[in-house]
């Protein structure tokens, strides 16, 4: 028996690694030696979630007053943001952001091209 054959064996008292399903992705992640990649499929339990409606939310920016300013709006009144022009646009689900954009003017519609996918290691 050669040295690459005898690595191959198990060890003595070891258990053999369990098989994994395919579609199991946080397994196959955590197991994977690449990249992920870059469009996962779905897990078969998620799926009766995806019909479920989300409030996506994209923030152009924000910023703190009182009450006593904010009754003080009127019709034309500047609110100023804590972003300047250029800066990237915050796309929001359930008050966490999940990717960041450019504003961008669709057949008279507002819209967010996606720069940035945001992880929870980025925020």
């Amino acid at each position: 028996m050669t040295e690459e054959q005898a690595g191959d064996l198990p060890l003595p008292g070891s258990d053999p690694l369990p098989e994994l399903d395919p579609l199991d992705f946080d397994q196959s992640l955590a197991l994977a030696s690449g990249p992920a990649p870059a469009h996962p499929r779905p897990r078969p339990d998620l799926a009766p979630l995806f019909d479920v409606k989300v409030t996506v939310e994209a923030v152009l920016g924000g910023t703190s007053m009182t009450v006593d300013e904010l009754l003080g709006l009127t019709a034309g009144s500047v609110v100023e943001v804590d972003r300047r022009v250029g800066e990237p646009i915050d796309l929001m689900v359930g008050g966490r952001v999940l990717a960041r954009g450019e504003l961008v003017l669709i057949d008279g519609a507002l819209g967010l091209t996606l720069t940035e996918i945001v992880r929870r290691e980025d925020k």
